[in-house]
């Protein structure tokens, strides 16, 4: 769906944020009040109900406590408590935008649509845009046709928000059984999301369009490999008439609402904030997968993982984006220090849904941060046969395998696997810069390795650790004034990293700056290095650089500078 972006954030944005504590009256119990704000801060939903519950009991009607254990309930998901919490508002004579989104989802869930439209007359809003989307739907609920697509219209002659309203005039036209109307929005170019597609689809097929319908499933997914999708098709091909369930009713068409918005706005509002949209969706309609994957995904995201794996067990067993939540589950194990299991829920889903690359390709990722790079490469080997001819979408799935190849020292099959990806995606600049240095580690094809990497920097010139592999490679041909100001901008841009600060050192002790390059290797060891590292920097104090490549065999300093001169490269100084 095309919007202009800062539109409709100004359009859709929503705070759900408690007011400030009443200064008129006095707080008998601030430590919980202030325990359930540390709890807000920290994204830590649970415990912010708990502590806000726990402050209402010494002071229920104050509206800074009443909203936030509300704005808690909401993010928890547990509405029942939530519109508890709102009504208690109401009848104090309140108003919020969190007690307004608690009554509008139970007054719809609950098909009392002439009571939501009365409250919204009387003055009750989330947001002025999602307001209008719901009133629209709520005239069709309340039976009100025409004035539901007056709704439609008025929002979709709005600034930035005319798929909104375009989208859903066609969602719901179909919904009473008008699909010729529908198609020809849904055909006259507007951009719609996944769920819009997929609507498209089912209408085109209720118009007995079934080929049309494969058509647009094929060309706009292609061969993503999603289960569902391919099941779609696959009913398409067999000549089944696909229902139209995306909004089967007023309160399927709310749900989108608050879906669609939801949608939108991630990455651009606050996860907490988008985590409220996706919430009252999946609670409208509780079967709304893709509102409950993107529910699990903003709870990982703000590091709620106990709460998101409950988000990801409401997906069941038999539907095709089981695989999905599946994989968010252990990611969010693995983020709670359950590695182990998390590992092996991703290999038994590899077991029961080998035929999906994405699976392997999780496994594979988990596998490789754990360090285990040859289970890693094959699983990734997996990924690779199930996916068929990749395109340039597929370039991370080489560079993940060349990485874990590279890591267990198989450097033929790690360089194919980085010029595959490079095939792929020839300005990669995390590809030319892994193989640039990789290269340049083993001292073998250095024009060839410094070439990629200024590639790559050119591609990301504020990327410290590109830039210090541009460095580490004139190092390594001998050309240690001109590694000097790459090195340095590169300490600048990585200020804490052990290899970087290491890597100054050995430039500054190359240019005959001895004492600056001990205090470099002195704050490396400061930055936790791995030890094999740690002790080679020790023996770098204890005896220099230059004793320490000979004792590695390694080609002396001088040597590699002498090999630059006779190149051509620029006249090297102390």
């Amino acid at each position: 769906m095309s919007v202009t972006r800062p539109l409709l954030v100004l359009a859709l944005a929503l705070t759900l944020a408690a007011p400030p504590l009443r200064a008129a009256e006095a707080d008998p119990d601030a430590g919980a009040y202030l325990a359930a704000r540390s709890a807000v801060m920290a994204g830590d939903y649970r415990d912010a109900v708990g502590w806000f519950t726990r402050a209402l009991i010494a002071d229920p009607t104050n509206p800074a406590l009443l909203d936030g254990a509300l704005v808690g309930q909401i993010s928890l998901g547990e509405f029942d408590a939530a519109y508890a919490l709102a009504d208690q508002v109401k009848r104090l004579g309140q108003r919020s935008q969190s007690s307004a989104v608690a009554l509008t989802a139970h007054e719809i869930a609950t098909g009392q649509f002439e009571g939501y439209l009365t409250a919204l007359k009387e003055g009750r809003s989330v947001n002025p845009a999602v307001d209008a989307l719901t009133a629209a739907w709520a005239e069709l609920g309340a039976g009100r046709m025409s004035e539901a697509l007056a709704g439609f219209d008025k929002i979709a002659a709005t600034d930035g928000l005319q798929p909104f309203g375009l989208y859903h005039k066609a969602l719901a036209l179909a919904s009473v059984g008008d699909f010729e109307g529908a198609d020809e929005i849904l055909s006259g170019g507007l951009q719609v999301m996944r769920q819009g597609q997929i609507a498209h689809a089912q209408i085109l097929s209720q118009l007995e369009r079934n080929d049309e319908a494969i058509a647009l499933l094929e060309k706009t997914f292609g061969t993503d490999q999603d289960p569902m999708i391919d099941g779609l098709i696959a009913r398409l091909k067999a000549g089944e008439t696909l229902p139209f369930d995306v909004a089967r009713n007023a309160t399927d068409g709310v749900a989108e609402v608050y879906f669609t918005v939801a949608t939108a706005m991630n990455g651009e509002a606050t996860d907490a904030t988008t985590l409220i949209y996706s919430r009252v969706a999946s609670y409208l309609r509780p079967d709304h997968l893709d509102a409950i994957l993107l529910t699990g995904a903003l709870l990982q995201q703000q590091e709620q993982f106990a709460v998101a794996m409950e988000a990801y067990g409401a997906v069941p067993q038999d539907h095709p984006s089981y695989y999905a939540a599946v994989i968010g589950r252990a990611e969010s194990m693995a983020a709670m220090g359950q590695t182990d299991e998390a590992i092996a829920l991703l290999t038994e889903l590899s077991k029961t849904h080998g035929d999906l690359m994405i699976v392997h390709l999780s496994l594979g990722d988990m596998l490789r941060r754990e360090e285990r790079f040859a289970e890693a490469a094959a699983a990734y080997d997996r990924a690779i046969d199930v996916l068929g001819t990749p395109d340039q979408r597929h370039w991370v799935l080489f560079y993940s395998r060349g990485i874990a190849n590279e890591r267990e020292k198989q450097y033929e099959k790690s360089d194919a696997d980085f010029r595959r990806a490079l095939e792929l995606n020839p300005d990669q600049p995390q590809v030319l810069n892994y193989l640039g240095y990789s290269m340049v580690e083993r001292n073998i094809n250095l024009d060839e390795a410094l070439g990629m990497i200024q590639r790559a920097v050119a591609l990301q010139p504020d990327s410290g650790y590109i830039i210090d592999s541009l460095a580490w490679a004139l190092f390594m041909m001998g050309r240690y004034e001109e590694a000097l100001e790459p090195m340095e901008k590169a300490s600048v841009l990585e200020p804490v990293d052990p290899i970087v600060t290491d890597h100054l050192g050995d430039v500054y002790w190359a240019v005959g700056r001895k004492r600056e390059a001990e205090f470099q290797w002195h704050r490396a060891l400061s930055f936790d290095p791995e030890e094999d590292q740690a002790i080679r920097i020790r023996r770098k104090l204890e005896v220099g650089l230059d004793a320490v490549l000979a004792e590695e065999g390694a080609t002396p300093l001088a040597q590699r500078l002498a090999v630059a001169e006779q190149a051509g490269a620029t006249p090297q100084g102390n």
